[in-house]
């Protein structure tokens, strides 16, 4: 949605009829991307509480509903509510005087029906629900969670006092992150690259996820807060931001997932101490060409060693290119300790590489700063290959090496 759907969008407000196929319209696109992705939702929806919730209900994991919960059980929310929660909460009405929040992409938020009886007046107030907050609030027993948007709405009355609650229903939007990009103009790539950031942060919204209970009085004031049209707003059964999921995985349960799966070491390669002895690994690569299959090759025996082998007192450049990679990167520890080693290291990374744009930068600066050479793509090119050079001096004159991925 972010990407292809934004892409739309936006042709779609340039008024753009047609691009490439006859008759496929950005607004006809649109109609039928929405009456596609319906019944997956549905079916999403159907997996989650039909099959997924009950298989892990018999091995004593529960996402329990609020209204399941025992009144001691509820107790000890509303203190855990009024001690980790309800603090950092900021309930943002919407009246003459105070206009319509920014909602940031991809957040959780609660949309509120409020009615003050002193004044009799009726009030929309939107309350994120805070992601430094555990989203699976655990209960006492092992293994049972109650989700943290529900614990939120049953104890509005603490945060709302005085008032009367008419109705609370959890929201989220998508924003465009096709932002336009002139890279032939621009005079400077990575200041381009972080100006779309900026303006991706406030780009229109383009998808609306509505709890599917939610009143029409609230849908409507958030689909005109949010000038959106009806195929934009997409009603779901039950929970929202099913990614959060994910977090169940890290639960000490071994039985429930694969099999730790262990690469094998390219047999060449076997017993290669790089740390000790790095010009051992140039050694191998010289009697000939090495072909390895990631995952089923080990990473760390093979790629990651070429580039720790660039530590060997003989090496004099390194040049590496980066799409992406992980935080805690072995490359990027390498590539910096190389430098360190007053070896000359070149680094093209590409700032271009979709929702990582800013942990390249980091990357990018970060590498800089250790005194690597540091480009920021080409002009009019994503560069997504992995490749190495490695410049080694040997008793014949120097020698390069290559890694191509």
């Amino acid at each position: 949605f972010r990407k292809r759907v934004g892409g739309l969008k936006r042709q779609q407000a340039a008024g753009l009829a047609n691009l490439t196929l006859q008759g496929w319209a950005p607004d006809v696109q649109l109609q039928l991307i929405a009456r596609a992705v319906q019944p997956m939702l549905r079916a999403q929806s159907s997996c989650l509480y039909e099959d997924i919730l009950p298989r892990l209900a018999e091995h004593n994991i529960r996402i329990l509903d609020y209204n399941e919960l025992t009144t001691e059980q509820k107790q000890r929310l509303q203190e855990y509510y009024e001690r980790e929660v309800y603090p950092i909460l900021t309930p943002l009405a919407v009246d003459p005087g105070h206009p319509f929040p920014f909602i940031s992409d991809l957040s959780l938020s609660l949309g509120i029906l409020l009615h003050d009886p002193n004044s009799d007046e009726s009030y929309f107030v939107r309350v994120k629900v805070p992601p430094n907050r555990p989203r699976w609030v655990p209960l006492e027993t092992p293994y049972h969670f109650v989700p943290l948007e529900q614990v939120m709405i049953h104890n509005l009355d603490i945060l709302f006092r005085g008032m009367e609650i008419i109705a609370a229903h959890p929201f989220r939007v998508t924003r465009n992150a096709d932002v336009e990009r002139n890279e032939e103009e621009a005079e400077d790539l990575l200041a381009m690259i972080s100006e779309e950031l900026r303006e991706r942060r406030v780009a229109p919204v383009v998808r609306l996820e509505v709890d599917e209970a939610m009143p029409e009085t609230m849908l409507t004031i958030l689909r005109s807060e949010l000038n959106l049209e009806p195929n934009d707003i997409y009603p779901i059964r039950g929970l929202l931001r099913l990614d959060d999921f994910f977090g169940l995985a890290d639960l000490n349960m071994p039985h429930l997932k694969y099999e730790p799966w262990t690469p094998a070491t390219p047999l060449r390669l076997g017993g290669l101490d790089t740390k000790a002895r790095p010009g051992d690994f140039f050694n191998i690569i010289r009697q000939g060409d090495l072909l390895v299959h990631h995952p089923y090759h080990s990473f760390a025996a093979s790629t990651q060693q070429f580039v720790e082998a660039a530590a060997d007192p003989r090496v004099l450049a390194i040049k590496q290119t980066l799409y992406r990679t992980s935080a805690n990167s072995p490359i990027i520890k390498s590539l910096i300790h190389a430098a360190e080693q007053g070896k000359q290291v070149a680094v093209l990374v590409e700032v271009k590489a979709r929702f990582d744009e800013a942990a390249n930068i980091a990357w990018a600066r970060m590498l800089e700063n250790a005194g690597c050479h540091v480009a920021y793509g080409l002009v009019g090119l994503k560069t997504h290959t992995k490749v190495s050079l490695v410049i080694r001096e040997e008793e014949d004159g120097l020698r390069p090496y290559y890694h191509i991925g």
